[in-house]
C-alpha cells in the first residue's frame, strides 16, 4: 500500500517523531486520516522494525538493548552521515554536541557515550 511505501518511514528524524509522542496521527499526502500509531500499530511495527512496546511506550527504551535500538535507524535515509547517529540520541537519552562535518566520527562518539 501506499502507506508502506510512504518515505516518512525512512526519513532519519521521524524515529523520534514516532517513538517520542503518546499520539501520533498518519495521514494520506491528500490530507485523508489513515490512522494514528495505535490503530495502525501492526503495520507500522511491520514497516519499521520498532518493537510496539517501544513506539506505544509500554516499555521504556532503556529496556531495550543497545543493537535492538540501533537497528531502528538501520534503514532510514539520511542527508548528512552524522545525522544517523544524532536522530539516536533521544532515543538513547544521551546528550552530546552536534558537530555537523564529522559524517561516521558522530557514531563512534555516539557509541563512547553509550
Amino acid at each position: 500500500s501506499t502507506f508502506r511505501e510512504s518515505r516518512w518511514f525512512t526519513r532519519d528524524w521521524t524515529l523520534q517523531e514516532l517513538i517520542g509522542p503518546a499520539s501520533v496521527d498518519f495521514f494520506s499526502k491528500e490530507g485523508r486520516w489513515l490512522g494514528d500509531k495505535k490503530s495502525l500499530e501492526q503495520q507500522v511495527h511491520e514497516i519499521t522494525g520498532i518493537a510496539v512496546e517501544a513506539f506505544q511506550g509500554i516499555r521504556p527504551l532503556s529496556q531495550f538493548s543497545v543493537d535492538a535500538r540501533m537497528s531502528w535507524a538501520e534503514n532510514r535515509n539520511t542527508a548528512r552521515k552524522e545525522d544517523k547517529a544524532y536522530c539516536l540520541l533521544g532515543i538513547f537519552g544521551i546528550y552530546m554536541p552536534l558537530i555537523y562535518g564529522e559524517k561516521d566520527y558522530a557514531f563512534t562518539r555516539l557509541r563512547e557515550e553509550i
